[in-house]
């Protein structure tokens, strides 16, 4: 959550900051403020809402300089204004802040800072973060760098930061614990920012900067990078993977209807060498570098957050009946905090679109304390999860910039997916034949999503009968109760109508008290062994007259004499149901809120990357 961008170089500083922070505001945008630096006069602009109204604030501005930091706010500590938005100033006006993340003991900070004579402008924990740093600047007569390291070794929380100093030009202090950073490394320049979209147009060449760690960026001289604990560090410089196109709509109205329409291409892309028709194999580097632990291993726990929870589950199902090890799916944030049983026999499966998921990070890091071996599930190379797991699969489906989550949950699904059988070929608890079988036919889900994704005008069409709707029931059976759960999610989550995900048969045990002929029932009803349970429950659901909306296995009459409406999707292998189902219920939400006039991309808020409590 939050947006972080920064610059320094030779150009003007400004227009590359709004870019980067229109480019980061699915993070966050509450607020927004840019802080600039020229010839020693450091000013900073805020303003409440989008970046756009800082644009519109910053205007009759003086906008020059060749170094600033900018930022694009999720609240959390006071509500969303001009005073709360970042960049912080210092009480001297000399040093300004931006900052991701949460501190903890910021009360303690600050009533000792006020005893010292400092006074505060905003109720945000971050004013106090920058106010300790020129305490301790000007008490141990100290520079920039020095003065952050040694605040934030009186820090509890978790941190990304950018500081300017006013008589400082050529300086930026960035530093970070439990929330992302990466610098982007250009001819004499540098970038920083949460994430490397703003980075992608300009440079190639990125480090991530580790936990705990503080950089000093200097204008035309090499990072210094040492930990708060004073520990040089060298900086491991790659080449980022993304490209610009990966970052723009390509036509599409909305990121999230564009996301939607990838998966036929991110899928293929998240199976490419390792999903093998011709050689009839499976082949995940990650189980053959640990192939003893998983087939020695007497439980898997999966921990994850929000639609990563939902692929968990279905990975439960699957693995259970593919590989027969017992799997317990886990709220990193409950998890985290319950004192769970954890074996050393144990695998932790930890599942994070951007890899960043704060929760989820901490259990990983209670789940290394108890002996577990780690297995990370990501989207983002070179994120916090990948580096601090002992192994794990990316799922490459590009850069998600949609907040509510679509080609992630797909490929997610699609990795655990391939994991239950590829553990279960080398347990011999699947048979050779089913082996072959699931290969083939997980090699035709793109195509078989491709012809969901045509559907796409029926769906639009019959999303206008709905828009009245305040509550909608989803239900499911099997692998397609967790669909229904991720169906419910993404109504709530853009059109904001009140939705809830049941096991169909849970039914009768409560929630069919909500039937009326104004609760839209959303039933998931594909061919599977629970089939005929699910016409049941259909059917008690009609008799009270419920509307019902289905999706159904090509060619059923069945469960669509039934129904309002339907929605076909083709027939295949059951497990692999939900990547089909799921299609037209992303498709459903989107719709749904684009005639109610929501914004898609960027709902009210939510911001994509939770990198706080």
């Amino acid at each position: 959550m939050c947006g972080i961008v920064g610059y320094i170089g030779n150009r003007q500083a400004y227009p590359i900051l709004i870019k980067g922070l229109h480019r980061l505001e699915y993070r966050g945008y509450d607020s927004a403020g840019i802080a600039l630096i020229n010839h020693k006069n450091l000013k900073v602009y805020k303003a409440k809402g989008k970046v756009s109204e800082l644009e519109h604030f910053a205007e009759q501005k003086d906008i020059s300089g060749t170094i600033g930091i900018a930022h694009t706010r999720w609240a959390t500590h006071g509500e969303p204004n001009q005073k709360n938005a970042h960049p912080h100033y210092s009480q001297s006006e000399e040093i300004a802040i931006i900052h991701n993340g949460i501190i903890e003991n910021y009360a303690v900070l600050k009533e000792g800072l006020m005893k010292e004579g400092y006074t505060f402008q905003s109720q945000t924990d971050t004013e106090v973060l920058v106010q300790l740093i020129e305490y301790m600047k000007k008490t141990n007569n100290s520079d920039l760098p020095t003065a952050v390291q040694l605040a934030l070794n009186q820090v509890v929380g978790a941190y990304a930061i950018a500081v300017l100093e006013k008589n400082n030009p050529d300086l930026i202090v960035a530093a970070r614990k439990g929330s992302p950073l990466v610098i982007g490394i250009g001819e004499d320049e540098y970038f920083i920012a949460s994430d490397a979209t703003p980075i992608v147009e300009y440079t190639n060449k990125v480090t991530y900067i580790g936990e705990e760690e503080i950089v000093t960026i200097m204008r035309n001289e090499p990072l210094k990078i040492k930990t708060i604990g004073n520990i040089e560090k060298t900086p491991h410089i790659q080449k980022l993977e993304m490209t610009l196109s990966q970052l723009e709509k390509g036509g599409y109205p909305h990121f999230m209807l564009k996301e939607i329409f990838e998966q036929p291409k991110t899928l293929n892309d998240c199976m490419r060498g390792r999903v093998n028709v011709d050689s009839d194999n499976i082949t995940l580097a990650g189980f053959i570098d640990n192939r003893d632990k998983f087939l020695n291993a007497k439980r898997i726990i999966i921990t994850a957050c929000g639609t990563s929870w939902h692929a968990a589950q279905i990975g439960m199902y699957a693995i259970e009946e593919f590989a027969r090890i017992p799997v317990e799916v886990e709220y990193s944030s409950e998890f985290r905090y319950r004192n769970p049983v954890i074996n050393k026999d144990d695998i932790v499966i930890a599942i994070s679109q951007s890899g960043e998921t704060a929760d989820t990070l901490a259990a990983v890091e209670l789940a290394k304390q108890h002996g577990a071996f780690i297995f990370g599930i990501c989207n983002v190379v070179g994120s916090s999860i990948p580096r601090n797991t002992h192994s794990g699969c990316y799922t490459h489906v590009g850069p998600e910039i949609g907040v509510a989550s679509t080609k992630a949950f797909t490929a997610q699904v699609t990795v655990l997916t391939m994991l239950a059988i590829l553990i279960g070929k080398e347990k011999e608890t699947l048979s050779n034949e089913e082996y072959l079988k699931l290969i083939k036919e997980l090699s035709l889900i793109p195509d078989k999503i491709s012809e969901v994704l045509q559907k796409n005008s029926q769906i639009a069409e019959m999303s206008k009968t709905f828009t009245y709707a305040s509550n909608c029931i989803y239900l499911g059976r099997g692998y397609n109760f967790p669909v229904a759960l991720e169906g419910a999610l993404k109504l709530k989550e853009i059109s904001y109508i009140h939705a809830e995900g049941y096991p169909a048969a849970e039914m009768k045990h409560g929630p069919i008290a909500l039937i009326s002929n104004e609760m839209p029932v959303i039933a998931i009803a594909t061919q599977s062994d629970t089939y005929e349970k699910v016409i049941s429950n259909i059917q008690e659901i009609k008799a009270r007259k419920g509307r019902i909306i289905s999706i159904v296995t090509e060619g059923d009459e069945v469960v669509r004499k039934l129904s309002s409406y339907s929605i076909e999707v083709p027939k295949t292998e059951t497990c692999l149901t939900p990547l089909l189902s799921v299609i037209p219920l992303q498709l459903l939400a989107y719709h749904i809120a684009v005639v109610k006039g929501c914004d898609v991309d960027q709902p009210r808020n939510l911001a994509k990357s939770v990198t706080v409590e």
